[in-house]
C-alpha cells in the first residue's frame, strides 16, 4: 500500500477533508489535528463536528465551549506556530437549526414557513428522523463552501455503527420524507386513479384530521397539516438533497479514513473504501491509529533495572518493565497480522486502495488539548 509521509498534499489541494470511520477509532482527534496542522500552514480553517458528545471541543481543550461556533484565540494559535493569516474556528452542528434554515429557504411564503416550523410533527421529524443528523451536516458543509471566510473545512463525520451511513444520508432522508405511506393509502382507497401529490396530500390530510378529531389528541391533526405543507416544499428539498449528494462526490472533497488495527475496525474501513471505489471515488488517505511497536529490543531484567535507576525509579520495577515490553511486542505482532490481512484484501493494484497511509503510534494518553496534539499534527501535516 502506498505510504505518503504526511497528508500535506490534501491540505494544500482540497477544500473539504472528510474524516470517516467506525466509532471509537480516534476520528475526532485526527480531525482536530488536521485542522490545527492546516492552520499552521496559514489556512483559515473551519472544523465542523456532528458529535453530540462534544468530543471535538474536548480534544481542542475547549471544555467550556458554548454555542454553535467558537473561534480559537489568535494568541493561543500563535503559541502553536500558526501564522497571522491562519485561523481555526470550531463549529458543532445544530441539526434542528440547519433543518429550519432549509424550510425557510424552500417554503413558498412566510405563512407556510411559520406554520411548518411551529408544527409539532415537524418538531419530531427535524430532530429524530433517520438520517437527519448526517444529512444536515452535509447541508452545513455546502453552506460553508459558499463562505469566502474559510479556505478549508475539516468535517468530523457522525458517530455511526456503519461508516457508509454518511454518504447515503441524502438518499435515506429523501426516502424517509417521500410518500410510501401516502402511495399505499391511495392504492388502497382508489387504485384506479392516478393522483398528483397535491391532491393526494389533501386527501390524506382530510382523513387524518377526521381520525384526529376522534382521538382528541391533536397529533394526527398536526401530522395532517405537515403532510399538506410538505407538498409545498418537498420538490425543492428533494432537488437540494440531490445537489448535496453530488457535491460530496466532487473533486474538492478528500476522504480521510481513520481506523485502528483491530479486525472489526479494519473490516469497516475496507467496506468504506470498497463503497467509495464502487461510486468512482477514492479513499484519499488511511490513518492507522494506535499502532503498537512491531518490534522491541531484547531487554534483560538487569538492563531494565539499570534504566529504571537512571530515571529515578526503583530497580524492583525491572520485572514489570520487561513484561510490559514483551506485551507491547505481542500487541505489535497482532497489529501486523491484522494489517497484512487488510492489505491482502485489495491486492497490489486494487482500485479501492487508499492513496496514502499514515501510521500513528499508540500514545501514553489522550490528546486532550491543543498542546498535547502537537505530535499528531507533525505526523499528519
Amino acid at each position: 500500500m502506498a505510504e505518503g509521509p504526511t497528508l500535506l498534499s490534501l491540505v494544500e489541494s482540497r477544500r473539504v477533508l472528510v474524516c470517516a470511520g467506525a466509532g471509537g477509532v480516534g476520528k475526532t482527534t485526527v480531525a482536530a489535528a488536521l485542522a490545527v496542522g492546516a492552520a499552521r500552514r496559514g489556512k483559515r480553517v473551519l472544523c465542523l463536528t456532528i458529535d453530540p458528545a462534544k468530543r471535538l471541543a474536548d480534544s481542542l481543550g475547549l471544555h467550556g465551549m458554548r454555542g454553535e461556533v467558537h473561534a480559537i484565540d489568535p494568541a493561543r494559535l500563535a503559541e502553536l506556530g500558526v501564522p497571522a493569516g491562519g485561523s481555526l474556528t470550531v463549529s458543532m452542528l445544530d441539526t434542528k437549526r440547519t433543518f429550519d434554515d432549509i424550510v425557510a429557504r424552500h417554503a413558498p411564503n412566510e405563512v407556510v414557513r411559520d406554520r411548518i416550523l411551529g408544527n409539532r410533527f415537524y418538531q419530531y421529524v427535524s430532530t429524530h428522523l433517520a438520517g437527519t443528523q448526517s444529512y444536515m451536516a452535509m447541508e452545513k458543509v455546502l453552506a460553508v463552501l459558499g463562505d469566502p471566510s474559510f479556505d478549508l473545512l475539516v468535517l468530523d463525520t457522525p458517530p455511526t455503527s456503519d461508516a457508509l451511513d454518511f454518504l447515503d444520508a441524502p438518499e435515506r432522508l429523501i426516502e424517509a420524507l417521500d410518500s410510501p405511506a401516502m402511495r399505499w393509502l391511495v392504492d388502497a382507497f382508489e387504485p384506479q386513479r392516478k393522483l398528483g401529490l397535491g391532491v393526494l396530500a389533501r386527501g390524506v390530510a382530510l382523513v387524518l384530521r377526521g381520525v384526529g378529531r376522534l382521538t382528541g389528541q391533536g397529533f394526527l391533526e398536526n401530522m395532517a397539516e405537515f403532510v399538506t405543507e410538505l407538498n409545498d416544499l418537498f420538490g425543492g428539498f428533494k432537488q437540494r438533497a440531490r445537489q448535496v449528494a453530488a457535491a460530496f462526490r466532487g473533486s474538492d472533497f478528500a476522504y480521510v479514513l481513520v481506523s485502528t488495527p483491530v479486525p472489526a475496525a479494519l473490516e469497516e474501513a475496507a467496506l468504506f473504501l470498497e463503497r467509495l471505489a464502487a461510486q468512482g471515488l477514492a479513499g484519499d488517505a488511511l490513518v492507522l491509529n494506535r499502532l503498537h511497536p512491531r518490534a522491541t529490543a531484547d531487554v534483560s531484567v538487569e538492563d531494565a533495572a539499570r534504566a529504571a535507576s537512571r530515571h529515578g525509579l526503583p530497580p524492583s520495577l525491572a520485572g514489570a518493565l520487561v513484561a510490559a515490553l514483551r506485551d507491547e511486542e505481542t500487541q505489535g505482532k497482532a497489529d501486523a497480522r491484522a494489517l497484512a490481512a487488510f492489505e491482502a484484501r485489495f491486492g497490489p493494484n486494487g482500485r479501492a486502495r487508499p492513496r496514502f497511509q499514515i501510521e500513528l503510534p499508540l500514545l501514553a494518553g489522550d490528546a486532550h488539548d491543543l498542546g498535547a496534539m502537537a505530535p499528531l499534527v507533525s505526523r499528519l501535516v
